[in-house]
C-alpha cells in the first residue's frame, strides 16, 4: 500500500474504532450483568428491581451544547492561527467560518435546554 494513503486510512479508520470499541464494552458489560442475575437466580436469591431495569446514561442538552460550542470555537481558533496557503494562493484563514456550524447547532442545544428545564414549570 503506498504510504500516501496510509495516513488518510488510519485517520478515517480511527472513529470506527472508536465506535467498536465503544460497542464492545456494552456488550461486555450487559453480558457481565445478565451472567450475575442468573447466578442470582440459581441462588434462589430475590431479584432487586434496580437490577432488571437496563441502566441509561441522563440526557444533558447542556453537556452537549457546551461541547459542540468549544469545539466549534477550537475549529474557528485553529483556521484563524494556521499560517498555511493552499497551492492557489488563498489562505486557510478563510476556512474560519466552519467553526460556526458547531458554534451554532450548540447554542440550538443551549436554547433547547434553558427551554426546556423543569424550574421553569409549575
Amino acid at each position: 500500500m503506498p504510504p500516501e494513503l496510509m495516513i488518510p486510512l488510519i485517520m478515517m479508520s480511527c472513529p470506527v474504532v472508536t465506535v467498536l470499541i465503544t460497542l464492545y464494552y456494552r456488550y461486555q458489560s450487559t453480558q457481565s450483568r445478565y451472567k450475575m442475575l442468573l447466578q442470582l437466580a440459581e441462588k434462589n436469591v430475590p431479584l432487586p428491581q434496580e437490577l432488571l431495569i437496563e441502566p441509561r446514561l441522563p440526557y444533558s442538552e447542556r453537556r452537549r451544547a457546551l461541547v459542540l460550542i468549544g469545539g466549534g470555537l477550537g475549529l474557528i481558533a485553529m483556521f484563524a492561527a494556521l499560517p498555511f496557503k493552499l497551492d492557489s494562493g488563498q489562505s486557510l484563514h478563510g476556512f474560519w467560518a466552519l467553526g460556526l456550524l458547531p458554534v451554532m447547532t450548540g447554542l440550538g442545544y443551549l436554547v433547547s435546554w434553558w427551554l426546556n428545564r423543569g424550574d421553569l414549570r409549575e
